[in-house]
């Protein structure tokens, strides 16, 4: 996924969860917006390096937002808006084992649920497939982990896949691990113990799990390596 332009600068601070103060490399302070609803654990701190992108809708609050953080080890893709972009190349580029099959992609379909998910595929003579993606940004010791707050939509969103399976769909829970960081993806147990515990029992169900790496390049985040999943409880 191409990235827009960006502009380096420095974070001071997030605020209100959504605002970031952030000094540009130019010394302009300016206000960015965070679209992120997460804690954000691990990926900022003052003076950490940051780029932003920067749009001119006349209708918009803040012209700047906040696209990356470097924590010391690459860049951590804070925009939760661009991961389903990247994952939806994949899809496309037959990057993902198991759904390599699959050439009619269609992006935030409504579920009998009710919900709408990140995707759905479909190809004819299989079975359906409803694909929800997950930013993953949270370091844990030696894995990434998901969520960093609890999450009754992620919960929700767990639930709702394990019904689809039930009625006969496939159904893929993707973690999109957005840091270079960790060997491999792991439930964030101590932080909601029980998606951790809802992730399990779907799995037994017939959900399937991927965790994918984002790659991050000067101009683009482009799908990397499949990793594994721990789903050991520690």
């Amino acid at each position: 996924m191409k990235l827009p332009v960006l502009a380096n600068g420095r974070m001071l601070r997030r605020y209100k969860r959504f605002l970031a103060d952030v000094e540009l490399d130019n010394g302009e302070l300016v206000v960015a917006h965070v679209p992120n609803t997460g804690r954000m654990t691990g990926c900022w701190e003052p003076g950490a390096p940051v780029q932003l992108s920067w749009s001119d809708n006349p209708r918009r609050k803040l012209a700047w937002t906040l696209e990356r953080v470097d924590m010391g080890r690459g860049w951590v893709g804070v925009n939760t808006q661009r991961a389903n972009p990247v994952v939806e190349e994949a899809l496309l580029r037959r990057q993902l084992p198991g759904l390599e099959a699959y050439k009619n992609i269609r992006r935030e379909v409504r579920s009998s649920q009710g919900s709408r998910l990140d995707f759905l595929l479909q190809q004819q003579g299989m079975p359906d497939v409803w694909l929800e993606v997950k930013n993953v940004t949270l370091p844990g010791k030696d894995c990434l982990c998901f969520p960093d707050a609890l999450s009754a939509r992620g919960r929700r969103h767990l639930r709702e896949l394990a019904d689809l399976r039930r009625q006969g769909h496939r159904a893929v829970i993707l973690y999109a691990l957005n840091r270079p960081e960790g060997r491999c993806f792991r439930p964030a147990d101590d932080v909601d113990a029980e998606y951790g515990r809802l992730l399990r029992e779907v799995l037994r169900q017939g959900v399937e799990a991927l965790a994918l790496r984002l790659v991050h390049t000067d101009t683009e985040i482009v799908a990397g390596e499949c990793v594994d999943i721990d789903l050991l409880l520690t």
